[in-house]
């Protein structure tokens, strides 16, 4: 028997989240560090390694300057803080849109190097047989119709998706050819509500909505919208609390006590040993 202490929780995988098609919704907020994510943990079922990191953490104009090198740096904090929630790291742009086997190398590195338990790829052309290749290699795979952040320098902007009937036929046609490719779940994001209900009636796996509805089998947010720290966020987040604010509060509170010498304190000084 392994002397290693064994883990009393075991950490949700790709089968656990398929079954919950039709049933309790999907509950998932992004993470990029140890401590969000050990907060996040026991509300969530999935935590996402989202690219969006580059955005919300680094300062990008986009998601396209993310590297393979920074989805694992943030995995591995992810994977650290967190206990029970299944992890799903982004593959990022350029990292699985050419050959398949060069997107099972990728895949296969994220994998191993921060033991998430699945990565995500948005569609397009040619993802559908990378999904059907990385899922026969044991690698699981959340897909991504819709919305497509990594499209944006194509799309000219983060603009909702599949409000008119050539554009509604595609989304369905990725989501079904996700779907078939072994995806074990979909995100659908930034599509009107009848087609948000409309994929998910259609496929099997289920779906995971981000402005898309509560049609979907579940949700995910970038958990900075969400907890308010940004002046601006999408129409479809709702916000759950004023870090920003509790913030610049804080911040505003240490500058006037270090200014006015009452910080540090006592309580805050070391003082030499008496004898």
């Amino acid at each position: 028997m392994s002397a290693h202490r064994q883990e009393t929780v075991r950490r949700l995988a790709a089968p656990d989240i398929a079954a919950r098609k039709g049933g309790v919704p999907i509950v998932c907020l992004t993470a990029y560090t140890a401590p969000v994510a050990a907060a996040l943990d026991d509300a969530c079922d999935v935590l996402l390694v989202g690219d969006s990191l580059g955005m919300v953490v680094h300062g990008l104009p986009n998601t396209v300057g993310v590297t393979m090198e920074m989805m694992i740096l943030h995995g591995q904090a992810v994977m650290r803080g967190s206990r029970k929630a299944m992890v799903v790291v982004d593959m990022p742009f350029g990292s699985y849109e050419g050959a398949p086997e060069e997107a099972y190398a990728n895949a296969v590195r994220i994998m191993k190097e921060t033991g998430a338990q699945a990565v995500k790829v948005e569609s397009g052309p040619t993802v559908p047989q990378t999904i059907r290749y990385l899922v026969d290699r044991g690698v699981p795979v959340m897909g991504h119709v819709g919305l497509r952040p990594q499209a944006v320098l194509v799309d000219g902007g983060f603009k909702a998706k599949g409000r008119d009937e050539e554009g509604r036929q595609k989304i369905l046609a990725e989501a079904r050819a996700t779907a078939d490719a072994g995806a074990f779940a979909v995100v659908i994001e930034g599509v009107a509500e009848a087609l948000a209900r409309e994929i998910t009636e259609a496929i099997a796996p289920p779906t995971i909505g981000i402005g898309a509805s509560a049609g979907c089998d579940g949700q995910v947010l970038v958990s900075d919208d969400m907890l308010g720290l940004f002046d601006w966020t999408p129409k479809f987040v709702r916000r759950y609390a004023d870090l920003k604010g509790a913030i610049e509060k804080a911040a505003a509170d240490y500058a006037r006590d270090v200014k006015d010498r009452s910080f540090p304190g006592a309580a805050e000084t070391y003082y030499a040993k008496k004898d």
